[in-house]
């Protein structure tokens, strides 16, 4: 059994889910019947710091909305899978694609779709608040919720390890 805070030194790149890990659990629904998703602004943060840094960061979601779209797009990400239903190919794909390989990758997930991947990814983490199936194969839980934190926490605790954490900011 490795350690966590060493595994964070084999990190090289990132993928998160939406619902649940980047938006909170609890979600309003609009009028046209579509979920209405909210952004933890410390977590686009930690997420756009990561972009400018090298990191290649991915989202792969089952829901798929143009707001989603836009906001990780403006933070720079260049891999937005939504509607995704079978996450393990889309993730086998962009991983061809970018030439990371799965025990280089820090996943957060937090409900049963993303177990496929979870069960391959080097560093699987998840939200305080994610089901218990998904909790049993982290090496990680936050203690914050999906949407308050969670996606910062763990970013800035790999950053730190590799000593890249805000340094523009911090001189």
């Amino acid at each position: 059994m490795s350690n966590f805070k060493e595994d964070l030194m084999k990190v090289k790149a990132f993928v998160f889910d939406v619902d649940g890990v980047l938006s909170p659990q609890l979600i309003p629904i609009l009028d046209t019947g579509k979920p209405m998703r909210m952004a933890n602004i410390k977590d686009g943060f930690a997420i756009q710091l990561a972009v400018k840094l090298g990191y290649p960061v991915a989202i792969i979601s089952g829901g798929k909305t143009e707001s989603v779209y836009k906001r990780y797009e403006g933070l720079g990400l260049k891999h937005i899978y939504q509607g995704i239903s079978d996450k393990w190919s889309c993730f086998e794909e962009w991983m061809a694609e970018t030439g990371i390989k799965a025990e280089e990758v820090m996943y957060m997930g937090d409900d049963l779709p993303d177990y496929p991947v979870m069960k391959h990814v080097g560093i699987p983490v998840c939200p305080a608040d994610a089901v218990e199936e998904i909790k049993s194969l982290c090496k990680y839980i936050s203690d914050k919720k999906g949407g308050e934190g969670a996606v910062r926490d763990v970013m800035e605790q790999v950053l730190r390890a590799h000593g890249k954490w805000a340094l523009e900011y911090l001189k």
